[in-house]
């Protein structure tokens, strides 16, 4: 098995059937890494090509699980409407349906140096340019202001429902409050403390102008932190 994982990414990487390649998304200790029944499409970057991209299809087969190969260079603006595409086919689908199979992007696990994958089948993408955050007063995160009786929560009623906005590979905007990447951990267990909040769902919003390699490294840590008390909103958008 761990062969056949092996020669996929070289499949993936440097021929893709037809002489061209997908440069696959990086990601470290994927929680998929194995995944029966599949068939692929192939999202190509490619300058020569409107929009440069390219969308191969032709190899999906309804009823499988589908590993959607997006090239990491892409944009959210470019990637997105082909992945709302094959979303829709799959939904729409009145014949040789699989209610089970799912939909994943498939990544380079860099721990392993194989396959890693992370699903998006019940995520429903929306474009709107009227979801970008408001960037007038906010601060930089700082976790010491997030206690019961710290000045920055005395009277203000904290909800349970926060969005995320997603502005640069290393920006985050949450609630009147502006972190980095690293600091999204921090950031929710900052929510979580005793008289702030006691569960979370969060909405994600991502800049268009991201890659997608970005949109994977914010999608994995994000994977990794949900739990009972924190989920994340199905719902995305793209602004």
């Amino acid at each position: 098995m761990k062969r056949l994982y092996i020669l996929l990414i070289t499949l993936i990487l440097l021929s893709c059937g037809n002489g061209k390649s997908v440069l696959l998304p990086e990601i470290e200790n994927a929680t998929i890494t194995e995944i029966h029944d599949v068939s692929h499409a192939y999202l190509f970057y490619d300058e020569t090509q409107t929009d440069s991209i390219e969308l191969n299809r032709k190899n999906l087969i309804s009823t499988t699980n589908w590993l959607i190969n997006v090239d990491k260079r892409l944009t959210l603006e470019q990637a997105i409407p082909k992945i709302k595409f094959l979303q829709d086919k799959k939904r729409n689908a009145k014949m040789h349906k699989n209610e089970d199979a799912k939909n994943y992007f498939t990544c380079h696990d860099t721990a392993i140096n194989n396959l890693g994958f992370l699903e998006f089948t019940d995520v429903v993408y929306t474009l709107d340019n009227t979801k970008a955050p408001l960037k007038n007063n906010t601060t930089p995160f700082n976790e010491s202001d997030y206690k019961p009786d710290g000045n920055f929560y005395r009277g203000l009623d904290i909800t349970q429902n926060i969005t995320l906005y997603f502005e640069s590979t290393e920006t985050v905007y949450g609630i009147s409050t502006i972190l980095k990447t690293n600091q999204i951990k921090s950031y929710l267990e900052a929510l979580l403390k005793p008289g702030i909040a006691n569960k979370l769902e969060i909405s994600l919003i991502f800049n268009k102008n991201l890659d997608f390699q970005d949109y994977i490294n914010f999608k994995s840590i994000l994977s990794k932190l949900k739990s009972d008390i924190v989920t994340i909103n199905n719902n995305e958008f793209i602004y």
